[in-house]
């Protein structure tokens, strides 16, 4: 099996580089890196959040309401996989799916105002 740029190295290593290619808004080479890491890792939250937001921010927006269903279903009180969640199904016009994460996302937060 011939090792790429992309999956080459430690879990943590890839982790790091996922996150830089993230921050450098590179997203797409966020979700190459992200997408065998969070298969190594399932059960971690953190890479499959950040890939989650990769996809939204590279308009996969179907791939990451996949993942973010995945985290929802593990922890129903993360907040930030709720708005986010809400936020990805708004942005496929299906406002009142979203609705329901939205405001409990706000609900998490404290931020009684939003509801």
């Amino acid at each position: 099996m011939e090792t790429t740029y992309y999956d080459h190295g430690t879990p943590a290593e890839r982790w790091e580089r996922a996150q830089l290619f993230f921050d450098a808004k590179d997203y797409a080479g966020a979700a190459r890196v992200l997408g065998t890491l969070v298969e190594e890792v399932p059960e971690q939250t953190g890479p499959r959040l950040l890939l989650a937001r990769a996809y939204y921010h590279s308009a996969q927006l179907r791939r990451a309401e996949t993942e973010l269903r995945v985290i929802v279903e593990r922890d129903p009180v993360e907040q930030y996989a709720r708005l986010m969640l809400g936020r990805t199904l708004q942005r496929q016009g299906r406002d009142e799916e979203a609705e329901p994460h939205i405001r409990l996302a706000a609900a998490l937060t404290g931020d009684f105002e939003q509801l």
